[in-house]
């Protein structure tokens, strides 16, 4: 069975709903938005961009802990 991987087209909702967990590693890079109706919506991608926070690494990290 192949691993999952995160991609940064995903909304934070999808993530989250692989493993509820990685809300951890949002909240590491300050994204607070998790609770926020537009994580239902926004992709990691569109939410980086927001926040100014480098979409390839929190990628990583989310994938490192998925």
């Amino acid at each position: 069975m192949k691993k999952k991987t995160i991609t940064k087209d995903m909304t934070i909702a999808e993530v989250l709903k692989m493993n509820p967990n990685l809300e951890e590693v949002f909240l590491g890079f300050g994204m607070h938005c998790i609770s926020c109706p537009m994580s239902q919506m926004e992709t990691i991608e569109e939410a980086c961009q927001v926040h100014g926070i480098d979409v390839d690494f929190l990628i990583k990290k989310l994938n490192e802990n998925l």
